[in-house]
């Protein structure tokens, strides 16, 4: 399933006032999009468990201050 015009995007909290913030919304079938505020017709589509193992990576790799 692919989001829609009534899709509720959510910012992430670490994003700034500025146009460049990343999106998430959970869609009807249980999956995750995710789109660039600045390009919003480009989406990725993955479910919670995938997007939870890319968190975890970067997390390991990138630690946050």
């Amino acid at each position: 399933m692919s989001p829609s015009d009534r899709t509720a995007w959510q910012k992430s909290s670490y994003s700034s006032e500025g146009s460049a913030c990343l999106e998430l919304a959970h869609l009807p079938d249980d999956r995750i999009a995710l789109r660039e505020s600045d390009k919003p017709d480009t989406v990725l589509t993955t479910s919670p468990a995938r997007l939870a193992g890319l968190l975890e990576l970067a997390r390991s790799h990138w630690p946050v201050a």
